[in-house]
């Protein structure tokens, strides 16, 4: 297998680490190409591509999450080796929340932090490897891991979804059949009711408790669209271009507690379709 055969063969892998440190698949397939340029100009002997790879895209990934933080952080790099590290969250996985609501909380850590927990957390490197990427001692790593993982065990209320990813979150879950996820946005009274002209298309009158609305959301909804509903984010099922049914959702601190079904004209009349993830305001007509 020739050098090409082999850097394609690591490149999802390679895209993988990087779109989970930088949070941007994008971004992460630009620093994989960076990767491939630089493995394409060097004439150094490489003992092991596929760790060579990742020390390449793993520093390129560093540089630009530094390029994104002006004020200097705290380099831990520069510690004693000898320091003992306590580390409160070893028993926490938290690799499989690497999602929406993390990369809020990843965005505060610091770049070696981020780039420490990623490596370790997410995709379960040791602390000598990822000392070496960091050019830091293991005992430092381990510490740049452990503090990241604190901070995200024990997020700032500022890390907190918005109501519109809250919306977009659980809609996403429920087109994508992930009970788990939406059992994790459902508030534990959350009730589904629905106006009269909903109940005249089809929809359920009532639904009450978490698992129950779970259950009914799981795997459905897949027609639907991101939306205003007046100024409030939700979702709506449309047919031959216009909204037939509104879900409008009730969100309070980061958990859906009510979603309504409305299909009343008065109401379909406010609808403003959204840009998926990215709110726009909605636009208001000029009198």
């Amino acid at each position: 297998m020739d050098q090409t055969d082999l850097f394609e063969a690591e490149r999802p892998r390679l895209v993988g680490i990087a779109s989970r440190v930088l949070g941007d698949h994008a971004e992460a397939q630009d620093v994989v190409q960076q990767a491939w340029l630089r493995l394409h100009g060097t004439d150094a002997e490489i003992e092991s591509l596929p760790a060579w790879l990742t020390t390449v895209v793993t520093r390129l990934c560093l540089d630009r999450l530094r390029s994104r933080t002006p004020v200097p952080v705290e380099d831990v790099g520069q510690m004693g080796a000898g320091e003992t590290v306590g580390d409160p969250a070893d028993d926490v996985a938290l690799a499989d929340t690497v999602g929406l609501a993390l990369h809020v909380v990843l965005d505060r850590l610091s770049p070696r932090e981020r780039v420490a927990f990623v490596l370790h957390d997410s995709f379960g490197f040791e602390f000598p490897t990822i000392a070496a990427v960091l050019d830091t001692t293991p005992v430092a790593a381990r510490k740049l891991a452990s503090r990241a993982r604190a901070k995200v065990a024990q997020p700032h209320p500022e890390d907190q979804l918005a109501d519109w990813e809250v919306v977009d979150a659980f809609m996403a879950a429920a087109k994508n059949g992930d009970f788990d996820r939406l059992l994790q946005l459902l508030a534990p009274d959350v009730t589904v009711t629905a106006d009269d002209a909903a109940i005249l298309v089809g929809t359920p009158e009532q639904i009450e408790g978490r698992e129950e609305v779970a259950t009914f959301f799981n795997g459905g909804a897949s027609a639907a669209l991101a939306v205003f509903v007046a100024d409030r984010p939700g979702s709506a099922w449309f047919q031959l271009g216009g909204a037939k049914v509104v879900f409008d959702f009730t969100v309070v601190d980061g958990l859906v507690h009510a979603i309504t079904f409305r299909a009343a004209p008065e109401v379909l009349s406010q609808v403003v379709r959204r840009d998926g993830q990215h709110i726009k305001t909605p636009k208001t007509t000029e009198k």
